[in-house]
């Protein structure tokens, strides 16, 4: 079964047994910049700089990334570009459930609905099948721990993981500035890449900015 780079992100940061979603908000900016970067490999978004376009291109039968792009063209609102950073911004908070409904649909986790409190309802997604985040996992360590190379896909999803900072959970115990070194290295390499990394990383530098001017307003 053949996963979107979306769905790996998610596959690594789900807890195998409660199902719960760890370190969600940056979980979110890797989930919604895969999303984007799979479609731009796909030939179906162009990332230029700063800005995306919509290419016209008929769909790719994933209903993950078709829904994307019709996402995309309503968010468009008819002009030829749009910031790419303004796309993310507006996807992540979304992309997360959307990623894992599809894994569950896959049959890749099971979806688990209880009250918290017995009152709050609560939503996990436990695995259902480990096979796939075994492979996931073994493929990453190949390229990144072992130094093997790296295919394109493999690559844009350590690009990814380098731009969110999701080593610890991509790489669980591994020397986090050796592992840090090394997805640099492999994310420098990555041209398709290079306009969602750098805006997922601007974008997270915002946000903390805001979290932080927030505290400071509070106290």
């Amino acid at each position: 079964m053949r996963i979107t780079l979306a769905e790996e992100i998610m596959l690594l940061s789900l807890d195998d047994e409660s199902g719960s979603v760890k370190q969600r908000q940056s979980v979110g900016w890797a989930v919604a910049g895969a999303l984007l970067l799979e479609l731009v490999l796909a030939e179906r978004v162009r990332v230029s700089g700063k800005y995306l376009e919509l290419v016209d291109a008929p769909p790719t039968g994933e209903e993950l990334l078709d829904g994307r792009i019709e996402s995309i063209r309503a968010w468009m609102r008819g002009r030829s570009k749009r910031r790419v950073g303004e796309w993310l911004t507006k996807d992540q908070a979304k992309a997360v459930g959307a990623v894992v409904e599809r894994l569950s649909g896959r049959g890749v986790v099971v979806e688990e609905r209880r009250k918290a409190l017995g009152v709050f309802p609560v939503r996990r997604y436990p695995e259902a099948d480990g096979t796939i985040e075994r492979e996931l996992r073994e493929r990453l360590a190949a390229a990144v721990s072992k130094g093997a190379e790296a295919d394109e896909r493999t690559a844009s999803l350590i690009t990814v993981i380098h731009a969110a900072g999701l080593h610890g959970l991509a790489f669980p115990g591994a020397p986090r500035k050796e592992i840090t070194a090394r997805t640099a290295a492999i994310a420098d390499g990555q041209w398709a890449a290079e306009s969602i990394r750098t805006a997922i990383r601007d974008m997270q530098m915002a946000m903390a900015v805001i979290s932080v001017a927030t505290v400071v307003s509070v106290s």
